[in-house]
């Protein structure tokens, strides 16, 4: 089985989307807010004790975020993460590709 890795991102910052072109055809649209609120890191899930235990990757996106946030910054990890240095000062999050593309939301993958 081929990992399926990101061909383009794009992040849009005055529309708060982050946009993914997937090596399979797959276009994902992600709003930063609940980007932020699903991230991965340890402080943010709860404890080491809670890391593996991620929620449902279909409903962490619709968590709605106490605040706006915005990127700051993307850097790559390597060749399989995305980090994420947010406006709050938190960057500590690893988004790898098979985390993001779980997150993808419902949407036409037809969309440019």
């Amino acid at each position: 089985m081929s990992a399926i890795t990101p061909t383009n991102i794009t992040l849009e910052q005055s529309a708060g989307l982050l946009i993914i072109d997937w090596s399979d055809g797959k276009t994902c649209r992600y709003p930063v807010g609940p980007l932020r609120m699903a991230c991965p890191c340890v402080e943010c899930r709860g404890g080491h004790e809670n890391m593996g235990r991620h929620t449902d990757p279909d409903t962490l996106l619709d968590l709605v975020p106490t605040q706006a946030y915005q990127v700051e910054r993307l850097e790559l990890v390597g060749n399989y993460a995305l980090q994420f240095f947010w406006d709050d000062g938190h960057h500590t999050g690893i988004y790898t590709w098979d985390f993001l593309y779980r997150l993808c939301p419902e949407q036409d993958s037809d969309a440019s």
